[in-house]
């Protein structure tokens, strides 16, 4: 059985404020942006760099 994937939700132009490079997981989203987004807690979501197309799945926080 295939599983599709569905874009509920989008946060365009977000910039990244910090990060720590030894840890590879979860995204931190402040809860007022979560909330106006749609976007719960631990739902998957994908980053994708406009610098140089670099992408990844996570999941939010």
């Amino acid at each position: 059985m295939k599983i599709r994937n569905f874009l509920q939700a989008k946060i365009h132009r977000a910039v990244l404020t910090g990060a720590d490079i030894d840890y590879e997981g979860s995204l931190a989203i402040c809860p007022e942006l979560l909330k106006a987004s749609g976007i719960i807690p631990f739902e998957q979501v994908d980053v994708y760099n406009l610098d140089n197309g670099e992408r990844l799945t996570t999941y939010a926080i």
